[in-house]
């Protein structure tokens, strides 16, 4: 029998296989990934190689032993490791808008909005005011201050801030009929085509709807009435390369960017419905009635993860939602929950321990408000915020669904989704090829202009309050 053949071609096909997710790997700028996959590369297959002339007893012992352990690592991949039931996901209690850190973060002393705040939550007080001594988003003092990136990020800024006026507005006279399926083919197709990545429809529910406002436009405090049906939830792609130099100003500048984009959309969107004769409103980044990421969940784009973002299938976090409520009749996605991410989640906690605020929980999920889920520590990861400059994005930028969704990482994907044996093989290899906390990586040249970063302030992590695991 020609043993050398054999060998030659496991040892040949090794060498492609590693030697071509080098290359992938050299062109995502993952250079720990391709030193690894080189070196693995040249390893397996010179083995291969040598073998061949090795005498044919040896040579038989080594095809047997490779055939029995990849036999083995089959097996194992199929087994049922990992099944859960993904449990209870819709909360029974609607949010109030004003305790969120971003609704808090606005309130400014001796205002009215500030003094009936604390009136009703004194206990947010010492926490919110040690936020507030922080130099702040963008801040010239902050760590990771980049005069020419976060000027950048602020022109995004200034464009979501200039349109929030125009999230609603009169629908035209006469509607235009369809059946709910050509109305929902016509819409998702329409925001697909005006640049989403993917989108999904879902019913309006009351935990959807934020229970009073926060912020944006409306008056404080006011109750939230969204008299509309049904939502169109979208995702928009943040770049790659950008967000990996997270938490340093290029991935504000993505962020930033990607707001503009899910607005743009939103805002488009909307008033195509409205023209349509039906009422729309567009829900943006500082003028939302919703929350856009559990409107996403439910419209079949993703699972929430560990990092309280959501997860979807082929970019992880990696993406900004937007969404467009609106009163016409539409057929809900069918959401098949996916209890792969969850449990990939339960095992990973790679987001948890590069958090650095220690934000993001190391436990399981636990049930609060008729759901299970993560609970993040909005507050403490705000606070960082407020210490660096930036929206810091490290959870993000770690993730194992975070890689670009090439050929190579697809596969991987595939894998994860039929096996929990394979989940936790994948979480090993993204682990040995990424490193288990990785570096942050070098953002496009072009971003990198003059001296780009300022004194560091006096800021850190050590005087942004106590952090809790417990969101």
């Amino acid at each position: 029998m020609d043993y050398e053949g054999l060998l030659m071609a496991i040892g040949s096909l090794s060498l492609l296989a590693l030697g071509g997710f080098s290359l992938a790997s050299l062109r995502e700028g993952e250079y720990r990934a391709a030193k690894v996959a080189a070196g693995l590369a040249l390893g397996i297959a010179g083995l291969f190689f040598i073998a061949t002339l090795l005498p044919d007893w040896f040579q038989t012992v080594i095809l047997a032993g490779t055939m029995a352990l990849a036999a083995a690592i089959a097996v194992w991949l199929l087994l049922p490791i990992g099944r859960l039931e993904i449990g209870p996901q819709q909360p029974q209690i609607r949010v109030d808008e004003r305790d969120v850190m971003f609704a808090r973060a606005r309130l400014r002393p001796g205002t009215p909005e500030f003094s009936s705040y604390y009136s009703l939550h004194p206990e947010n007080r010492p926490g919110d005011d040690l936020t507030r001594s922080k130099p702040g988003l963008r801040s010239p003092l902050s760590q990771a201050f980049d005069p020419f990136l976060f000027s950048a990020a602020e022109a995004s800024f200034h464009l979501t801030e200039a349109v929030r006026h125009a999230v609603d507005g009169k629908s035209a006279g006469t509607k235009r009929e369809a059946s709910p399926a050509d109305m929902t083919r016509f819409l998702r197709g329409l925001a697909i085509y005006y640049g989403a990545l993917a989108a999904g429809i879902t019913r309006l529910e009351p935990y959807h709807v934020y229970s009073h406002i926060g912020r944006g436009t409306g008056t404080y405090g006011d109750p939230v009435r969204l008299d509309h049906s049904h939502a169109i939830a979208f995702t928009v792609e943040m770049d790659f390369s950008m967000v990996g130099a997270n938490p340093a100003a290029p991935g504000l500048m993505e962020s930033a960017r990607q707001y503009v984009e899910a607005a743009r959309i939103s805002l488009q969107l909307a008033a195509a419905i409205r023209e349509l004769g039906y009422s729309a409103r567009a829900h943006i980044d500082g003028n939302y009635r919703v929350i856009a990421p559990l409107v996403a969940r439910d419209a079949g784009l993703g699972e929430i993860g560990r990092m309280g973002l959501l997860m979807t299938p082929r970019q992880g976090p990696r993406v900004r939602i937007g969404v467009v409520t609106a009163d016409i009749e539409l057929i809900p996605h069918k959401r098949r929950p996916d209890p792969a991410v969850i449990d990939f989640c339960r095992v990973c906690r790679k987001c948890a321990q590069n958090c650095p605020s220690r934000s993001i929980p190391f436990d399981d999920r636990t049930e609060l408000d008729g759901s299970l889920r993560w609970r993040i520590n909005g507050d403490t990861c705000f606070r960082y915020w407020c210490v660096i400059g930036t929206d810091c994005g490290i959870c993000m930028t770690v993730c194992p669904y975070s890689h670009p969704d090439t050929a190579f990482h697809r596969i991987v994907r595939e894998a994860i989704a039929r096996s929990g044996a394979a989940r936790r093989a994948a979480l090993w290899m993204d682990d040995l090829f990424y490193g288990r906390k990785p570096s942050p990586k070098k953002a496009p040249a072009w971003t990198q202009v003059g001296e780009g970063q300022s004194p560091k302030s006096e800021g850190s992590m050590e005087d942004t309050g106590p952090a809790s695991n417990v969101p």
